[in-house]
């Protein structure tokens, strides 16, 4: 039986950052393992809801309740994670100086912990709710941002901080970004992950989605009678869409056979959409692996949250990307076969319904919808992760 641990989750203040970690610590609460979190208090009741203990730390980030005020320049966007983890590591470093774990969990804006860890001699792993690093990696993604504007001074003050804290600095530190640690765990499956066959398997174990039942979000029941359901939401960061609502309001409302569920956020009145058809319910927020196991179709923004839970419950999706990820998402979700592309300009109400309506009746899609279910649940999940970070305790 492995030993109990003292195992340090560290992530930043972005539900999609640490809600695909959540059954992972629970798992290894339930192992008996003490599990202590860190993160901004604003996430405090979330992390708290899975069994950890919180340990707060002040984020610099522009990660408010309801607006998420990022820059459009990638290397900006970079450089806010960057002086986030610089202010964030002499908070660590001082919440755990003297309650040491046996080793450190990090999201992929874990970079402080990281440091941390190595100036310690502690394992540390990796949970990755996104891409990881393949083979290719710096020329395809590194490479052409290191031609933007502020990227030198970028790499400059990225260098300084690890040399500063006595970190072995590659020739770029991109590298020490880009290259996971001794061991990455990719909670998503490997349909979305580009270049998957050249993944390193040494470093990277896909374990796909690790869901639970979620039940502290709520539940949501089928209506009875109802023959077909759809699930639109864009999950938390880009709900204040009305205009693309009542698109979605004209398409389906009164469909024959369909029960439709909106999800809007909280930051948009329903009185702003107008009429509500009876075969439409609204929520500003919604038990999102409930209703999807329930569904018929799925609109998503394609995020990777959103695209991973609708793979594993084996939903349809219609995909209409907002931002960064979602478009190589949506992307793979159709090489997937399960899925359409629909982008902004084009989500007409009668191009949403023919798009469903096409969507929902091929034969060719039900089969790949359920081969990814079955794939994913397959692979360990939850309990595979928890096996492989007990698998590094020392």
């Amino acid at each position: 039986m492995t030993r109990r641990a003292h195992i340090a989750m560290v992530s930043i203040p972005a539900i999609s950052h640490v809600l695909p970690s959540l059954e992972v610590i629970r798992e290894l609460v339930a192992r008996g393992h003490r599990v202590t979190y860190a993160n901004d208090p604003q996430l405090e009741e979330v992390v708290t809801g899975a069994g950890a203990e919180f340990v707060g730390y002040t984020t610099t980030l522009p990660i408010d309740e309801h607006t998420h005020d990022w820059p459009d320049d990638p290397i900006a966007a970079m450089d806010l994670f960057l002086d986030d983890a610089i202010a964030m590591l002499p908070q660590l470093r001082s919440a755990y100086e003297n309650d040491r774990p046996d080793l450190f969990l990090i999201d992929i804006s874990g970079t402080a912990a990281r440091v941390l860890a190595e100036q310690w001699g502690l394992p540390v792993v990796q949970l990755s709710p996104t891409y990881v690093p393949w083979d290719g990696i710096e020329e395809e993604v590194g490479a052409p941002l290191r031609q933007l504007p502020g990227a030198d001074a970028y790499v400059r003050k990225y260098r300084g901080w690890l040399t500063e804290n006595g970190i072995a600095v590659p020739t770029d530190p991109d590298v020490y970004f880009l290259q996971p640690p001794t061991r990455t765990l990719a909670l998503i499956p490997r349909a979305m992950q580009p270049h998957a066959h050249t993944v390193d398997t040494d470093l990277v174990t896909f374990v796909g989605p690790c869901v639970g039942d979620r039940s502290e979000q709520g539940t949501w029941s089928r209506p009875a009678g109802v023959e077909n359901v759809l699930l639109i939401s864009f999950g938390s960061a880009i709900t204040n869409q009305p205009d693309f609502y009542r698109e979605c309001l004209s398409a389906f409302g009164d469909l024959p056979g369909w029960h439709v569920v909106l999800q809007i956020g909280r930051d948009l009145d329903p009185d702003d959409l107008g009429d509500i058809p009876d075969n439409v319910e609204v929520h500003p927020w919604v038990p999102q692996v409930s209703i999807l196991e329930q569904a018929d179709a799925f609109i998503t923004h394609a995020g990777m949250g959103g695209s991973s839970e609708g793979l594993y419950c084996g939903v349809p999706m219609i995909a209409v990307p907002q931002m960064t990820d979602g478009f190589s998402n949506a992307d793979h979700l159709v090489e997937a076969g399960v899925a359409r592309r629909v982008d902004n300009e084009e989500a007409t109400a009668e191009k949403l319904r023919s798009t469903l309506l096409e969507l929902t009746a091929d034969p060719k899609v039900a089969e790949c919808c359920a081969a990814a279910r079955r794939e994913l649940r397959e692979e360990g999940g939850t309990q595979r992760a928890a096996d492989t970070i007990e698998g590094m305790l020392t």
